[in-house]
């Protein structure tokens, strides 16, 4: 079986080249035959009950395709601004293989766009699911200036955290940099700190911090979940611990004190890989 799975998933990525391949010749019929012969195809219709809609248009060109399956499958997307696509998005779960949950992400990305779009999958038995070829328009450039006195566009700095997955660096995929980035479809992710994961900011001066927003990264599995956690500031305020009920969702804790640097602490969690998809302090620079 573990032969067949592999075979078939070597099937399905090469067929997403061949989709994102902008040749004009087609494939020679003979050795396409002798590729699918014994596979079995059918429409992601068969797995997937909602509609497929690319959402979270973020400033840095990506967005995602939150995707729920009825069946676990490894989970591909084709896309590009013509119908031979040109782009290829793999899921973002760390574990790989198939699951039901899915969240592909999609970059490079150009406003006021419209772009082509498929998406398919491949089963452990080694049927490969296929939507129809999609479209989306993404949306205006925003050129507001953010909120966030801890993202970097507002001049703050990442000065400590516990680790990253992977050993990844500030701007890496599972950085930290992803914890204030203002960004939904990026997380920082520790290499599995559990509840001694932490992160501290210093913001561009010191500052008016009316509130904060958290959201929990979480893995499918029901790991790297935060349940609880508390800010220390630079003057020795402790805050919390400020309960989180669900993953899938930021909630907003009023702080209103004076700091310069915030540093973030995972006290309850589910354990694994903890950390966070983002982070956001409202309030008002003293030097403004």
């Amino acid at each position: 079986m573990r032969n067949k799975i592999v075979l078939v998933l070597g099937l399905v990525l090469l067929l997403a080249l061949v989709a994102c391949s902008a040749a004009k010749e087609p494939l020679a019929k003979e050795p396409q035959d002798s590729l699918t012969e014994g596979v079995t195809f059918q429409s992601i219709d068969q797995i997937v009950d909602a509609d497929l809609i690319v959402t979270n248009f973020a400033k840095d060109g990506t967005a995602s395709l939150p995707i729920q399956t009825s069946r676990p499958v490894a989970c591909t997307i084709v896309y590009g601004t013509t119908p031979e696509f040109g782009s290829l998005s793999l899921d973002q779960d760390m574990a790989g293989g198939t699951h039901s949950d899915h969240n592909p992400l999609l970059s490079n990305l150009e406003p006021e766009t419209e772009y082509y779009f498929r998406v398919q999958g491949v089963d452990e038995e080694g049927t490969i699911y296929l939507s129809d070829t999609m479209t989306f328009t993404t949306p205006a450039q925003d050129s507001s200036q953010s909120e966030n006195l801890a993202s970097a566009d507002r001049g703050a700095e990442i000065i400590g955290y516990s680790s990253a997955f992977g050993g990844a660096d500030l701007a890496d995929r599972w950085g930290a940099g992803s914890a204030f980035d203002d960004n939904p479809n990026t997380e920082w992710s520790s290499a599995g700190d559990g509840n001694e994961a932490w992160i501290e900011v210093k913001l561009a001066g010191p500052a008016l911090v009316s509130s904060v927003e958290f959201q929990s990264r979480a893995m499918p599995d029901g790991s790297a979940i935060t349940e609880a956690f508390t800010i220390t500031t630079d003057q020795g305020q402790l805050f919390g611990p400020f309960s989180l009920p669900d993953p899938d969702n930021g909630y907003h804790f009023d702080l209103n004190t004076e700091a310069e640097s915030l540093r973030f602490e995972l006290v309850e969690t589910s354990g694994g890989n903890t950390g966070v998809v983002d982070i956001i302090v409202y309030g008002e620079l003293l030097s403004e």
